[in-house]
């Protein structure tokens, strides 16, 4: 961690020494000697670090990282005092600044400082010349960390990962699936018992996705126990994975509902339902009792698969012959060198002057998947000339076995990430165990807190992409969750990973995790994560160095009273502040005078009112304010030229209820020329539509509250953001024609994402050129049936998801042959004229899912529905009454039925009190 705090700042150095010699004044030279002496060390630093069993080392490690660290909030302070009035125009004027006396002082105060550590990274660097001619520097073993391989493809990769995992698994998914899809109609629980690393997750989802587990069950889910488990949040979320699964929204009641309802409520619906449930991660008897509560005592096919590291909590079920526990082997010889070779040489065949060392290596894994993957991301870095870098790697190994065999293969693959990766994995150790990382905001925090190195022509998010991709490369960080079209959503740590960076951070001072047990704050915190408070803490310090803070929870919530007082604890340096769902009703004034503050985020708050402080905040590149009370931005938003992300969209009393929930901005938002994101604008006037098209680095854009006349002015803007990769357009009411044929064509060539909300005349052409599109949704649209609307986009080579919800007054919906060819989603909701839906061979081959809603002259199952093959879901949603009864009435020897009998998963429901009641076929 010292050669990565290191290398950030000698950025930093660098960047100021280019951009504000003048005002570094006599500061000059000593700024200089120390970033040289740094850059002479940064070359030690790696192989110092790899030497754990060398307290002098270590020692000198220390020092160097709290240098380093000090020398970072000088500098911060030093721009904080100073170039606050550079940015306000007031550099050149720089005599009546220092010729003031207060500026004096902190100039003088400052200096002080840095002569202090010039003289301290003196002493550092004689020490380290002593160790380098004692140890000597050896770039063997290092040279290959510095080469990130960014342009991996994360999809292909993550399914190598996958597949590599997947080594000698045949034999034990049989026997599971054996056991899993018997014809017993009880409730039966099939343990998986094993150490940590073996593999039983990758085991179980393998399973848990196969097509046949999917066929067989109406109900699936996946919950992740864990030693810290809450009973609530294991329902809660159980509850949210039964409705997302047949597409419905949670029924609002659920929120108020204590233990017990919440219990009946699942038993309730489980119990008409054969359903397969997978409790992964399981650390004490206790969860599965409190658990196995909800699951029904009736005769219905229930499946509960049970994944521990404890032998007694898998046997607790104690189910009789209903029971079975299959323990996870470790991988055989002949299976670790397959998957070894396949992970590190991406082949079958090791080249010959590696094979002895590679064997001796692999050995050491002792069959553990994951210590093989792990180690196996670190070797495939390397030069495969070079034997002496694998030996070494041998050396590094250490002499545990088991559980901290694993930990020391992972610390290997931590040693050997590059410099600009550790200060991103070591972040994550701020979210709690098991949580969904959300890539895009990840992302956006990584950017702000300076981990992410800029490159020319590259943008900040696309460099932290790839940072993401070698992380995953390596086998550090896991996909979690994949958009239907492939893309990351959200990604997780696994617990070995886990515990390393946690310790790794807490050692090196960088993160620390406030909790219910928490009252004072560690001397020093840089970045500050609390988890679930109960009581505020009455005491701040240690808040100087403080670089972000996020909240994930809290039980007594955390207020503007609470915010004020720890912002006057003294975090003038903070760079990021994620107050997403705090119980807060404005911002305190002290969040103003965050001269460094990137990050902002109060979505979800009670904020009502962005005051006219905004515009202090220069450095600011991310405001998030959706789900707030804010309908309008001051004028002096228009200050903050950094700005990259800017979310709006609130709660507000909006008038008018149609439109999509905005916020008005000023005259002249064309000139925040690096947003990138701008989602929520509304169009109250066609300057600030044409004002849209000077942000020419917008990826994403959400614009609402358009009239008919906009229409023109807005494909001219559409027309210069080429780099789109989202859009969302909104009409101001439900009347309103959103316009969008005219001679101007926009060339959206990256575009993935499309919703229009308004009255279409048709299908614009522009919208049917779109190769790159994945998702559209015609909200309101009311096409007539002369309009070829499935025709004019059966051709969309990439679509996966169609969503026509009131698009469409025709009585007939005709799928050609041949279209849609990489739809996997179809939802046509209150097509209110539509009769019936006919699909030909050949269209729609990929379709998983379908989702009829209130199309209420609909009397006929869609004609020519048994094509679907792969159909999963089929669900009807308050549709006519003859075609509810008609479904849920099929005799068996039908020829109806036969027509669905293939579809694993068909639903008829209707709303009722606030949610959907209904049953599966």
């Amino acid at each position: 961690m010292a050669e990565s705090v290191v290398g950030f700042l000698i950025n930093q150095l660098s960047t100021l020494l280019s951009q504000e010699i003048t005002l570094l004044g006599g500061l000059k030279s000593d700024v200089q000697f120390i970033k040289d002496e740094l850059e002479s060390m940064k070359a030690f630093l790696r192989e110092a670090e790899a030497k754990e069993d060398n307290s002098q080392l270590q020692v000198w490690l220390k020092q160097v990282r709290e240098v380093a660290y000090d020398t970072e909030d000088v500098l911060d302070d030093f721009t904080f005092r100073f170039a606050r009035g550079y940015m306000d125009g007031f550099y050149g004027k720089a005599g009546k600044i220092y010729n003031s006396i207060k500026n004096l002082k902190a100039r003088h105060q400052i200096s002080l400082e840095i002569k202090d550590i010039r003289a301290r990274v003196g002493e550092i660097s004689e020490r380290y010349r002593r160790y380098q001619s004692q140890y000597g520097t050896q770039d063997r073993g290092f040279s290959s960390s510095g080469q990130a391989n960014p342009d991996f493809d994360i999809r292909a990769q993550s399914l190598f990962i996958e597949e590599a995992q997947l080594v000698g698994i045949g034999k034990p998914k049989a026997e599971l699936m054996s056991k899993i899809l018997d014809d017993h109609s009880q409730l039966k629980v099939v343990s998986v018992v094993g150490m940590g690393g073996l593999g039983k997750t990758t085991l179980v989802k393998k399973v848990y996705d196969d097509v046949a587990v999917k066929k067989q069950f109406q109900s699936h889910a996946w919950i992740t126990v864990s030693q810290n488990f809450q009973f609530r949040d294991i329902i809660k979320n159980l509850i949210q994975q039964l409705y997302d699964e047949i597409r419905l929204p949670v029924p609002r009641r659920v929120e108020s509902m204590d233990d017990k309802m919440l219990i009946e409520f699942v038993r309730d619906f489980l119990q008409k339902r054969r359903y397969i449930l997978v409790l992964d991660d399981v650390w004490s008897i206790a969860a599965w009792e409190a658990i196995k509560c909800v699951l029904p005592d009736c005769d219905i096919t229930g499946r509960v698969v049970l994944t521990t590291r404890i032998a007694d909590v898998a046997s607790a079920p104690c189910l009789g012959s209903l029971h079975f526990i299959y323990k996870m082997k470790p991988l055989s010889d002949e299976e670790s060198w397959t998957l070894f070779c396949n992970r590190t040489f991406q082949s079958n065949d090791c080249p010959p002057n590696l094979e002895e060392v590679a064997k001796k290596i692999l050995k050491k894994c002792e069959g553990l998947p994951l210590a093989i993957v792990a180690i196996g991301g670190v070797l495939a870095l390397k030069d495969k000339e070079k034997t002496d870098e694998w030996e070494m790697t041998l050396h590094d190994f250490g002499g545990e076995a088991d559980g901290n065999r694993i930990k020391r293969v992972l610390l290997l693959s931590y040693n050997d990430l590059p410099c600009y990766l550790k200060s991103c994995l070591l972040y994550l150790s701020i979210y709690p165990e098991d949580y969904p990382i959300d890539v895009d905001v990840i992302f956006l925090k990584w950017i702000a807190l300076g981990f992410v190195e800029e490159k020319g022509g590259i943008t900040s998010t696309d460099i932290a992409m790839r940072y993401m991709k070698e992380l995953i490369n390596r086998s550090l960080i896991q996909v979690k969750s994949t958009l239907d079209d492939g893309t990351l959503n959200t990604c997780g740590i696994h617990d070995f990973v886990r515990e390393i960076i946690a310790s790794k951070s807490k050692e090196q001072s960088f993160t620390t995790v406030a909790t219910r047990y928490y009252t004072r704050w560690p001397e020093k915190v840089r970045h500050l994560a609390i988890h679930n408070f109960t009581d505020n803490p009455q005491e701040f310090s240690g808040l100087k160095c403080l670089r972000s803070v996020v909240i994930f929870g809290y039980e007594d919530p955390l207020k503007t009273t609470f915010l004020s007082k720890f912002l006057r604890g003294g975090p003038k340096l903070l760079k990021v502040l994620d107050l997403d769902g705090a119980n807060l009703d404005s911002i305190p004034k002290h969040v103003f005078k965050l001269f460094h503050l990137r990050y902002l985020n109060l979505a979800r708050t009670g904020v009502k009112i962005i005051p006219k402080s905004i515009g202090k905040l220069q450095n600011l590149e991310v405001i998030n304010l959706g789900g707030t009370n804010v309908t309008e931005l001051p004028v002096e938003i228009l200050n903050l030229r950094k700005l990259r992300s800017l979310h709006l969209g609130g709660v507000g009393d909006y008038s008018n209820e149609y439109a999509i929930g905005g916020c008005k901005c000023p005259l002249g938002i064309g000139k925040l020329i690096s947003l990138e994101e701008l989602y929520g604008i509304e169009a109250d006037s066609d300057k600030i539509v044409m004002e849209v098209g000077k942000l020419t680095q917008l990826r994403g854009l959400a614009i609402t509250k358009l009239r008919r006349e906009d229409g023109k002015e807005l494909l001219s803007s559409l027309s210069r953001l080429t780099n789109l990769r989202d859009l969302i357009i909104s009409c101001i009411e439900e009347d309103e024609t959103l316009d969008l044929q005219h001679s101007v064509s926009p060339k959206l060539g990256f575009l993935t994402r499309l919703m229009l909300k308004g009255r279409l005349e048709r299908v614009p052409q522009w919208v049917t050129s779109l190769q790159s599109l994945r998702h559209l949704w015609l909200d309101n649209s009311r096409l007539r049936e002369d309009e070829n609307v499935i025709g004019s986009l059966g051709h969309l080579p990439n679509l996966v998801s169609l969503g026509l919800y009131g698009a469409y007054e025709g009585e007939t919906l005709c799928f050609e042959v041949g279209g849609f060819q990489k739809l996997q989603n179809l939802e046509l909701v209150q097509l209110t004229r539509l009769k019936w839906v006919r699909v030909e061979e050949e269209s729609m081959p990929s379709l998983r899912d379908v989702h009829l809603v209130g199309c209420k002259l609909m009397q006929e199952l869609p004609s020519g529905i048994q094509n679907l093959t792969g159909l999963q879901f089929l669900g009807f949603f308050d549709m006519s009454d003859e075609l509810m009864q008609k479904v849920q009435n099929l005799d068996q020897q039908s020829e109806d039925y036969q027509t669905i009998s293939h579809i694993p998963q068909v639903f008829t429901g209707h709303w009722i009190d606030g949610h959907w009641e209904g049953t599966f076929l």
